[in-house]
């Protein structure tokens, strides 16, 4: 074998090399580089709407985009750090305005039918006196 058949052999073989280097170079991420990127973004979702007192349930609602399971992971992690640490969670400044008016119609709602239901006992009471 010649010199010049083993040097183009070299360069064939580092070629495919060379050009995985440059997409990270030129910034194109990788498959496995995306999902852990999606994961991490995932926990620290999970992680702020448990600081925020969330439910989980509402974080899913609220992030309908994140994974599930990293979401899921981040907010179990927090929880355990902020029972370890004893730290109070944070009330959202924010709040969702469809969710925010949903929950006080609800909110108005029971305590509309408490008010019925205690009217209603109130009136038997006067009745079964009389």
């Amino acid at each position: 074998m010649t010199t010049d058949m083993r040097a183009s052999r070299l360069a064939a073989a580092l070629l495919p090399l060379m050009l995985l280097t440059g997409c990270e170079l030129l910034g194109i991420e990788s498959l496995e580089k995306l999902a852990e990127l999606r994961d991490n973004e995932g926990k620290a979702i999970g992680s702020a709407c448990r600081h925020a007192m969330r439910a989980i349930e509402d974080c899913y609602t609220l992030n309908p985009k994140a994974v599930k399971a990293a979401v899921f992971a981040g907010w179990r992690e927090m929880d355990e750090y902020m029972r370890e640490n004893k730290i109070e969670g944070v009330a959202p400044a924010l709040a969702n305005a469809s969710g925010k008016s949903k929950r006080s119609a609800a909110a108005k709602a029971g305590k509309d039918s408490v008010r019925q239901v205690t009217k209603s006992a109130a009136d038997s009471d006067k009745v079964a006196a009389h």
